[in-house]
């Protein structure tokens, strides 16, 4: 059948900058619903479209509001997505195709992505703790869905999706048995979407939850948390950090809630760890989940900074060392400044590893991409040695440092990359020795 679409008319009064608590929308067009028409420059499966590759709209879309998508210079039908006048991404594709997004197409999309998690990965089998909707890879642009025993947490990074995000989320309960939901917008949500609001959750939901992994016990606190409550992504890292540090001593800078320090105590049976970050919030949560596992580390609350000149300065190393820093680069106006911290981070953090000792450092900013952040790594490798005389401008200088990269890893396999949205490979873990 062909279509619906809406013509052009006398124009609706004009959103607001800032959409306060926005009403919830029906997660699919009806099928005698009349749709806007957006026209795009050309056909990109790319599923976040920029506002400049706009070249025309048909109708006077609302924030929020699903439109028909056509492509020039033909005018050929592309397929169907969300608009948002108030965000640089404007639009959002979700199908591909002259058939409306219905709720069974959204349901075997929820179900294509339980079934990666349950029967291709066997995630139950090691953790109760999982990414479950990883957004454009599985379908779903800007929303993320963890799974936390039987709550699921979810963070709506576009207005389309925080407007839908309860229904998407009952109906993704009902596929996996979970018994509650909260979602909770991105706290960059009203300067990138033009929306502010208050996380919503469930009937019942927990303040709270206990997880495993790898038989590794966290409580997980939602009000107040980062995303959506814990960070399922370096769960592979987590387990893999703990077969180097059998014996030995551990550093963990900018800790969070302790998942690689009570890690590398409890599956690695490390000698000392010391886990340290600045926020208090998060560090407590830290020590309440070393102390679930009866796991005896050292916490410190300091900007990581200064911590680590003071351990240069005494010539305090460790064995194994994990930089682990949150987000640095949000936009591409913060790239030259969240890359020089990125460098001055991981000179400082190299000189806190022993000889021959192991360092992991880790970004999970997607606009530092793999490669890039290699070459940074290498090239903070190159003035992480023993001072060696003083620069033109009077500053040390530094000897640089022998260092082999063994591995680079990303996040688990519960959020897989889309071949058609590179950006879903946000997060690069370099694991190196340093000589």
């Amino acid at each position: 059948m062909r279509p619906n679409f809406r013509r052009n008319s006398s124009p609706p009064p004009r959103a607001p900058r800032t959409i306060q608590n926005p009403a919830p929308a029906p997660l699919s067009p009806s099928s005698d619903a009349v749709l806007s028409v957006v026209t795009i420059g050309s056909e990109i499966r790319h599923p976040s479209i920029y506002k400049k590759r706009i070249s025309d709209i048909d109708g006077y879309p609302e924030p929020g509001e699903w439109v028909a998508v056509r492509t020039e210079p033909k005018g050929n039908f592309f397929g169907y997505g969300i608009y948002n006048p108030l965000a640089e991404i404007s639009l959002r594709m979700f199908r591909y195709s002259s058939q409306r997004p219905d709720r069974a197409f959204f349901e075997q999309l929820l179900q294509q992505a339980i079934s990666l998690r349950t029967d291709v990965l066997n995630l139950p089998a090691k953790t109760d703790t999982y990414r479950l909707v990883h957004a454009e890879a599985d379908g779903f642009p800007g929303l993320v869905i963890d799974r936390f025993g039987d709550t699921l947490s979810a963070e709506a990074f576009s207005l389309g999706m925080f407007q839908r995000g309860p229904e998407i989320l009952e109906m993704a309960c009902q596929l996996t048995g979970a018994s509650h939901w909260l979602l909770q917008p991105s706290p960059h949500s009203e300067d990138q979407e033009g929306f502010a609001a208050e996380p919503l959750k469930s009937a019942g939901a927990p303040a709270a939850i206990t997880v495993q992994e790898y038989g590794t016990r966290f409580r997980v606190k939602f009000e107040g948390g980062h995303k959506t409550g814990f960070f399922c992504d370096q769960r592979e890292n987590r387990r893999m950090l703990a077969e180097f540090t059998a014996g030995k001593s551990v550093l963990d800078l900018c800790c969070y809630s302790g998942g690689f320090a009570i890690q590398a105590k409890v599956l690695g049976k490390a000698e000392e760890v010391v886990a340290v970050d600045l926020d208090e919030r998060p560090l407590q949560q830290a020590k309440e989940n070393a102390n679930l596992n009866q796991a005896r580390i050292k916490f410190a609350q300091s900007d990581v900074f200064p911590y680590m000149r003071d351990l240069i300065r005494v010539g305090k190393q460790y064995d194994v060392v994990v930089l682990d820093p949150p987000k640095l680069i949000r936009s591409r106006e913060e790239i030259e400044e969240g890359t020089r911290k990125h460098f001055d981070l991981n000179r400082l953090a190299m000189q806190c590893v022993k000889p021959g000792g192991i360092l992991l450092t880790c970004t999970c900013a997607g606009l530092l991409a793999g490669d890039e952040f290699q070459r940074l790594v290498i090239s903070a490798s190159k003035q992480a040695g023993p001072l060696d005389g003083t620069l033109d401008d009077g500053r040390p200088r530094h000897a640089p440092r022998p260092m082999q990269i063994l591995h680079r890893t990303g996040a688990g396999p519960d959020h897989p990359i889309s071949a058609w949205c590179p950006e879903t490979e946000y997060l690069t873990a370099i694991w190196a020795r340093m000589g």
